[in-house]
């Protein structure tokens, strides 16, 4: 089998290994199945889509939405490469799946509105799936309502005009889309368990999500709900791709 290819945009060494291991155990692949390039430190240079199975995109501290004079030298090179990558991904319609960062980046490249007028807490989300989502393969085996983990400073507040909106959820108008067949963001994180959560609330404290005294009462709300059906997703995106 040809592997996944994981993005990282997480600087801090903890943050990324664990997205590793979460969504290692989430798809169940192995180490050598799914490789991992850290942005923040590698330049991600021109892929041959042909090596990979699919590709995935992890969440971090980056706003795509930001001000450019506002972003670091390292999120403008890391938003280039990824802006060139989906130039290749898209007309292709080549698997990809981006979590949360990865809504704002697939959302700006269709030219969708990514702002910050739809913020959600760290921590257990309820999720609705639209019809489309119910009909979506990606989504096989998900009930229309289901929890997952998340929390972000912006999301997409305007549909791009190819997108298939698939979720939403009370507060984030779009929780998940579709651009073709199987090019796909999540607003929520699929990887993540309570394990995840808990050591992205850690790492992220002082990061401006959520108060720092805060960390062990939103760790206890995390702990409170069951987080079992976002996994679903990236079970069936594996087995629908993997080549």
């Amino acid at each position: 089998m040809r592997p996944f290819l994981l993005l990282s945009i997480r600087a801090e060494e903890a943050a990324a290994v664990d997205e590793h291991d979460a969504f290692r155990r989430a798809t169940g692949l192995s180490n050598t199945d799914l490789h991992r390039v850290q942005l923040t430190e590698t330049e991600l240079g021109r892929l041959d889509l042909d090596d990979w199975s699919g590709i995935l995109l992890g969440g971090g501290a980056f706003n795509a939405s930001d001000p450019e004079s506002a972003k670091s030298a390292i999120q403008r090179r890391i938003e280039t490469e990824l802006g060139t990558l989906l130039d290749d991904v898209v007309p292709r319609d080549f698997p990809f799946l981006g979590a949360c960062y990865g809504i704002g980046v697939l959302g700006t490249h269709q030219r969708g509105l990514v702002d910050r007028a739809h913020p959600e807490p760290v921590g257990p989300l309820s999720i609705s799936l639209t019809d489309a989502g119910l009909a979506d393969p990606l989504f096989a085996g998900v009930p229309r309502d289901f929890a997952a983990y998340g929390g972000h400073k912006e999301a997409l507040a305007g549909l791009p005009a190819r997108a298939v909106r698939l979720a939403e959820s009370a507060a984030c108008p779009v929780q998940a889309f579709r651009v073709g067949r199987n090019v796909y963001a999540t607003q929520f994180h699929p990887e993540l368990d309570l394990a995840g959560i808990c050591t992205r609330i850690d790492v992220y404290r002082h990061a401006g999500y959520f108060e720092p005294d805060q960390a062990d009462v939103l760790k206890a709300r995390a702990a409170d709900v069951d987080v079992r059906h976002p996994v679903t997703l990236l079970r069936n995106f594996v087995t629908a791709h993997a080549r």
